[in-house]
């Protein structure tokens, strides 16, 4: 995440809704919810679950050198189009 309540942190994607422009991000933007309890003698609960966070607020975070960077695209030898990071140079 680079901006937000929660700015700084990271997690893998769960969902992708692009119509929306947004992406699910586990334990990213929780939000509490409250369910009533199913069974009679039971309690009921507060379930945080995934909101979902606009995608201008998420950036992707390079496994070599560990930085949030923009991709890069680059054409290898072969001709195929591979995806870089802008700060490392390397191969995602």
């Amino acid at each position: 995440m680079i901006s937000g309540k929660d700015k700084g942190k990271q997690g893998k994607v769960v969902l992708a809704l692009p119509k929306e422009n947004s992406v699910i991000i586990e334990n990213i933007n929780l939000k509490k919810k409250h369910q009533k309890p199913k069974v009679g003698g039971k309690k009921g609960e507060k379930i945080e679950t995934p909101r979902p966070v606009s995608i201008s607020s998420v950036m992707l975070v390079c496994k070599i050198c560990g930085k949030p960077s923009k991709i890069g695209y680059a054409i290898s030898e072969n001709g195929q189009k591979l995806r870089i990071c802008k700060k490392c140079k390397a191969e995602i």
